[in-house]
C-alpha cells in the first residue's frame, strides 16, 4: 500500500507551488498584456482570482505546514511558545508601523494579501513572520549543540533574526517598486528605496519574539535538532529566499540580492551542513535522558537539555 504524505510536506509542497505560480504571473504573464487580453472569459476569472488570492494562499500555506512541522519535530507546547508571540508580536509592530512609522518606516500594504486587520495590516503578514521566522530559529538554534547558556542563545537568537532580515533584504525591493506591488513606501528610502529603519525594525521585532520564545522554553528545554530534523525549515527557509531572490534579479535589485544571499542563504547553508546527522547526533548530546522526537515516519534523538 502506498504511503499517505504527511501532511507537513503536502502544506508545504502546495505552499512552494504556489510561490511558483507566483513568480510565473508576476515574471512572464503580469507584463504581457497580448497573453491577458487573449483569455476566455472563464480564464479571466482564473487569473483574476489568482491575483487576488494568489499571494494569501501561499502564505497560508506556508504558516500551517511549518505548524504542523513543529507539532510533529518539537511539540505542541513548544510549537505553540514561538508561534503565539510571533503572530502577537509581528502584528503589533506592523499595525504600529503601519498607523505610526515605527518601527519600519513609513508605509502602507495595497491589495493582493488577503483581508486587513484593522484596515492596515493583511491577516497573512502575521503568519509569514511566524514561519519564516519559525524556520531562521529552529536552524539556528543548532548552534546550541555546544551550550545552552544565554551566550549560545543569543548567538542563536542573533542568527535567526539576521537570516530572517536577509529575507527582507531581498524581497522587499521586488515587491514594494515592480510595476506590481504589494506595499508602497511613504518617505525616501536610503537602500534602493528603503530606509535602513525598515530593517533594524525586522531584525528587533526578530528577535524580540525569537527571545520571549526561548524565555519560554527554559535553558533546559531548547529544541536543538539533527540535520535530518532541520530539513524541512531549511527547505521552507530556502524556498522563500529563492522566490525573492528571482523577483529581485528579475527587477534588476541585484545589490540587495546579493547582500541577502551572503548574510541568509550563506549561513543557512553552513547550519545545515556543519549540523551533526541523526547518527553523529548521539555523540555530542551529554543528556543521558534524551527526548525521541517522532517526525511523522522517523524516529530519532534530539537533545532538549
Amino acid at each position: 500500500m502506498r504511503r499517505a504524505i504527511p501532511a507537513q510536506w503536502l502544506n508545504l509542497g502546495m505552499h512552494l507551488v504556489s510561490m511558483i505560480f507566483g513568480i510565473f504571473g508576476l515574471t512572464l504573464v503580469l507584463p504581457n498584456t497580448e497573453f491577458i487580453e487573449s483569455l476566455s472569459e472563464a480564464g479571466l476569472q482564473i487569473f483574476s482570482w489568482g491575483m487576488q488570492n494568489g499571494g494569501a494562499s501561499y502564505m497560508i500555506f506556508g504558516a500551517i505546514a511549518a505548524f504542523l512541522y513543529g507539532k510533529n519535530t518539537i511539540g505542541l507546547q513548544r510549537t505553540l511558545a514561538f508561534f503565539i508571540p510571533a503572530v502577537g508580536l509581528s502584528v503589533t509592530s506592523e499595525l504600529l508601523g503601519t498607523s505610526t512609522g515605527f518601527p519600519f518606516g513609513a508605509y502602507s500594504y495595497l491589495s493582493g494579501l488577503g483581508y486587513k486587520i484593522a484596515g492596515l495590516v493583511p491577516f497573512t503578514i502575521p503568519l509569514s513572520w511566524f514561519y519564516m521566522g519559525f524556520s531562521a530559529f529552529i536552524v539556528a538554534a543548532t548552534i546550541m549543540r555546544f551550550g545552552t547558556g544565554w551566550g549560545y542563545r543569543l548567538v542563536a537568537i542573533a542568527l535567526g533574526s539576521l537570516m530572517l532580515t536577509s529575507w527582507d533584504f531581498v524581497l522587499d525591493p521586488a515587491m514594494s517598486q515592480t510595476a506590481y506591488p504589494f506595499w508602497e513606501w511613504h518617505q525616501a528610502g536610503e537602500f534602493y528605496g528603503m530606509p535602513y529603519q525598515n530593517f533594524v525594525g525586522w531584525f528587533g521585532t526578530g528577535a524580540l519574539f525569537m527571545t520571549v520564545a526561548s524565555l519560554i522554553w527554559g535553558k533546559d528545554n531548547q529544541p536543538i535538532l539533527n540535520r535530518q530534523q532541520i530539513l524541512f525549515p531549511t527547505i521552507m527557509y530556502a524556498g522563500n529566499f529563492m522566490f525573492a531572490l528571482i523577483l529581485s534579479f528579475n527587477s534588476g535589485f541585484y545589490v540587495p540580492a546579493l547582500l541577502g544571499i551572503v548574510v541568509g542563504a550563506l549561513p543557512l547553508a553552513l547550519l545545515y551542513f556543519t549540523t551533526p546527522n541523526g547518527e553523529d547526533f548521539s555523540a555530542i548530546n551529554s543528556d543521558p535522558n534524551p527526548v525521541i522526537a517522532v517526525d511523522n515516519s522517523v524516529k530519532v534523538e534530539t537533545a532538549t537539555r
